[in-house]
């Protein structure tokens, strides 16, 4: 019998991680288990964005080559993430009439309610850029919101209202082109942001309301949930990079120190506690001053019962879960990992968060459909230019 290997790389501006997990039966339930790990330091790529494929792609290979060496497995295809600030998203709404007879709501249905969903964003709006991901946030059925997928309901009106995930397109098509200078086969490519939620967010978290905020070394990425589904994400420009500038800046240090000193270390540096946390202080306003601004646009500021999770390097700052809390006015935590159940899956580090994801994500994919849509063949970087999304079912299975 062969083994189940999930291979994940997370492409981050600062370091690419990569996690070889294995699916295995634990007690008679099948579950993943993470046999290999490796990183490096990430080059040719700025605020998400592969700036050089040909350097991209050599950290991709020195990353994957310390896998392979712990796990004793060769790599030669991954799901890969997408982030960057060319990721963000749009919510528009769709209504078909039925098209049986007998009113019964089909497959076809759902398709063509999301068609008219799609088609009613401008083109203007589009301009350079691809649609990756269509998730249904709630559907209607004669003017009534159906609790669930109303596949099988009889209805003469079907509404819609969907979330599309969009990116840069050359930039998908360079992430694509640079795995495969890796010699790797792209399966799947999936935002950064929805992948780290499948380990980072509960059931009950995204069913009552909450945010994610993943907060990188070069983006700040946030995506909200309610009613199990994701309802906006949004990447801004700014990341734990900016926290270090201004450490380094202020209180005249290299910018090595500066990193240290940003995460608790260094602690017997000369230098005043007093000014380190107010530049701290000042950068965390702006990181939260976003956040709490996109929820204010999207008509959620201070309603989201379970909070704010917080993930990413810059997560680990002392004292930054106060600071949420206090700016949001909501509660607040640092994320953990959920992946598997057994004690070799135990990650402290959520910088991991996306990489773990992206590997559920390939255990459970075929029988979920793939973000990217159904596809004959592996993916390659021409397709990255035309590649168009139904993703019609979310995840509720893959979350903890």
């Amino acid at each position: 019998m062969s083994r189940q290997i999930i291979v994940g790389i997370d492409i981050g501006t600062f370091e690419i991680k990569v996690i070889i997990a294995e699916g295995v039966n634990v007690n008679g339930n099948f579950t993943p288990r993470i046999i290999g790990t490796g990183t490096a330091e990430t080059r040719g790529v700025e605020k998400g964005f592969i700036t050089n494929t040909a350097e991209t792609a050599a950290s991709v290979r020195t990353a994957v080559a310390k896998a392979e060496k712990i796990s004793e497995v060769r790599v030669k295809r991954a799901y890969v993430s997408f982030g960057g600030i060319g990721l963000g998203s749009l919510a528009t709404t769709g209504s078909v009439a039925i098209s049986r007879a007998d009113l019964e709501i089909t497959e076809r249905d759902l398709t063509a309610v999301l068609d008219v969903a799609e088609q009613s964003i401008s083109r203007a709006t589009l301009i350079n850029k691809r649609i990756i991901n269509t998730i249904p946030i709630e559907y209607k059925i004669d003017g009534k919101i159906s609790w669930g997928e109303p596949l099988g309901l009889k209805a003469q009106k079907l509404e819609v209202k969907a979330l599309f995930i969009t990116c840069l397109e050359h930039h998908l098509s360079d992430v694509i082109k640079t795995i495969e200078e890796a010699n790797i086969e792209v399966i799947d490519v999936v935002a950064a942001p929805i992948a780290a939620s499948f380990v980072t967010i509960s059931k009950k978290q995204r069913r009552v309301g909450c945010l994610l905020a993943d907060i990188g070394a070069e983006t700040l990425s946030v995506i909200v949930f309610e009613n199990n589904n994701p309802i906006s994400l949004e990447v801004f420009p700014i990341g734990g990079a900016d926290i270090t500038n201004d450490i380094a800046l202020g209180l005249k240090m290299p910018l090595e120190d500066a990193e240290n000193v940003k995460l608790g270390g260094l602690s017997h540096s000369s230098y005043s506690k007093k000014n380190l946390d107010a530049i701290i202080g000042a950068r965390l306003g702006d990181y939260f001053e976003l956040i709490q601004n996109h929820l204010k646009k999207i008509g959620r500021d201070k309603l989201l019962p379970a909070g704010a999770v917080l993930t990413g390097g810059s997560a680990s700052i002392q004292g930054i879960k106060t600071f949420a809390e206090e700016e949001l006015e909501l509660p607040a935590q640092i994320a953990e990992i959920h992946f598997g159940n057994t004690d070799r899956n135990k990650i402290r580090d959520n910088i991991w968060a996306t990489a773990c994801g992206l590997s559920l994500w390939g255990f459970n994919s075929d029988d979920t459909g793939h973000m990217m849509g159904p596809r004959k063949g592996p993916i390659s970087a021409e397709d990255g230019q035309r590649l168009a999304r139904k993703f019609s079912r979310w995840l509720s299975q893959l979350l903890p």
